[in-house]
């Protein structure tokens, strides 16, 4: 497997990772974790999706990634 490939299944595996985290009830959908494994992953699906070149996939885990970072840098109360 390319690098891209295994940057992107990492990343895949961490968005999913956190979606089954919280869908189990381990990770609140409002905790910082859960915000900063979307980015991560999304982030990291987003560069892979770039590097081979499959540009509907840079757009959605591009902003999947922006609106995880929102989350994350977001001020808590």
């Amino acid at each position: 497997m390319s690098v891209a490939e295994w940057l992107g299944s990492a990343g895949v595996a961490l968005l999913l990772g956190a979606f089954a985290l919280n869908l189990s009830g381990v990770l609140a959908r409002s905790s910082r974790r859960y915000a900063a494994l979307n980015a991560l992953g999304a982030g990291l699906a987003c560069w892979a999706s770039w590097a081979i070149g499959f540009l509907p996939f840079v757009v959605l885990e591009g902003v999947w990634c922006g609106v995880a970072l929102v989350a994350l840098l977001r001020p808590r109360t």
